[in-house]
């Protein structure tokens, strides 16, 4: 993802473009896999793993990134690539690798419809499944 549109995708989800959060969000387009944060501040060495967490809480509050939970240890971020700052219009099934601990997206894979008892709101939802992948099962 080149800078114009990384500023677009903040920009669409009501973030202000600053330099460090360009980098941050074209280090996870770049990724072909959710990153934990430990992840990212390996990726980016010019930002301080605060400034990255920063720039992520910020993500997650307009809806620029996933948060997943992944089972193992901790959380991974991946942009979301809904057009607004209100819903998350692109949620996706994840596996999780008990073997090599990466997590994948199955975007071909759509999160099933929940339909809550009466009074409960969803906020959010994570659809993990867990196994081995494809490399570990060689």
């Amino acid at each position: 993802m080149d800078e114009r549109h990384c500023v677009e995708l903040l920009e669409e989800h009501g973030v202000k473009p600053t330099a460090n959060r360009i980098v941050v969000v074209k280090a996870l387009a770049s990724a072909d896999r959710p990153l934990s944060l430990s992840e990212l501040e390996y990726k980016i060495l010019s930002i301080d793993k605060s400034g990255v967490f920063r720039a992520l809480t910020l993500f997650r509050e307009h809806h620029v990134v996933h948060v997943i939970e992944d089972g193992g240890d901790g959380v991974r971020y991946e942009l979301c690539h809904s057009h607004h700052d209100g819903v998350d219009d692109d949620l996706h099934v994840h596996f999780y690798c008990e073997h090599c601990r990466r997590t994948f997206c199955l975007e071909e894979i759509g999160i099933p419809e929940v339909t809550l008892p009466e009074g409960f709101m969803m906020t959010s939802v994570n659809f993990m499944v867990k196994g081995i992948c494809p490399d570990c099962r060689r």
